[in-house]
This record gives C-alpha cells, sequence and structure tokens, in this order.
C-alpha cells in the first residue's frame, strides 16, 4: 500500500488482469480511465463488478479505480470483481466469511486448453480414415 487512505489489490481471470485502488469515497468507479457504465456496456457486467459491494453492503461508500488489461470484456469483469473482494478484505477482515460464502475470494481456474498436435483443435481431431 502507498498510502494508509487507499488499497491496492489485484485480481485475474482467464488472461485478464486487474489492479483495483479503493479510497473511501461516494461510490465512483472508473476503469481504464473511463467510467463503469462506459466501459462495461452490459448490464450483467456491471452487476458481476458490484457484487463485493452488494454482499458487504457498502455500496456508495468506496470509490474504485481499476487498470486492467488482457482478455475480454468478460475476464477484466471477473478480475475486476476478485480485485474488489481482496481490496474489501484488506479494508475489513471480518468481511472474510460473507465473501468466502458468495465464493468472490476464489480465483475461478478456468482457462482456454492448449491445442495438441497433430489435431484440430484442443479436443477435436481431424476425421479418421480407416482406408
Amino acid at each position: 500500500m502507498s498510502d494508509s487512505s487507499e488499497i491496492w489489490a489485484c485480481g485475474r481471470r482467464k488472461t485478464a488482469v486487474a489492479r483495483v485502488i479503493l479510497r473511501l469515497g461516494s461510490g465512483k468507479c472508473e476503469i481504464n480511465g473511463q467510467p463503469a457504465e462506459r466501459y462495461f456496456p452490459l448490464e450483467s457486467l456491471r452487476i458481476e463488478v458490484d457484487q463485493p459491494f452488494a454482499v458487504t453492503e457498502t455500496r456508495g461508500k468506496f470509490d474504485v479505480s481499476v487498470n486492467t488489461q488482457g482478455g475480454g470484456v468478460h475476464g477484466q469483469a471477473g478480475a475486476t470483481k476478485l480485485g474488489i473482494a481482496r481490496a474489501l478484505l484488506h479494508y475489513n477482515p471480518e468481511w472474510r466469511a460473507v465473501l468466502r460464502q458468495n465464493g468472490l475470494l476464489t480465483r475461478d481456474p478456468r482457462a482456454k486448453e492448449r491445442k495438441k498436435y497433430g489435431q484440430k483443435g484442443a479436443r477435436k481431431r481431424f476425421q479418421f480414415s480407416k482406408r
């Protein structure tokens, strides 16, 4: 932490990484210099990012600044959610139980499986010919 008034945390999902800075404030959320409404156009993604605040009943109490890169918007939303949950945990360790119950402290390990040699993809194969 660089300053006692702000909390830094990192979240990851697939190939996306989100660095989150949490400050006490009015509930403003900024992602890569843009408001969250513009950066995440889908309502479902904004709800996912807001989930840690809803669970801990701290909606509108913190200003969030996120620097995210890699992956797509869904991966970046998941990485941001994990980063916010970890930052809230630094702020108040008593929220660990409620964040854990809602699955917000677990990094989602699912990622793209690599393509194998001699095959068309990770699982798909070329058509088998007996003769």
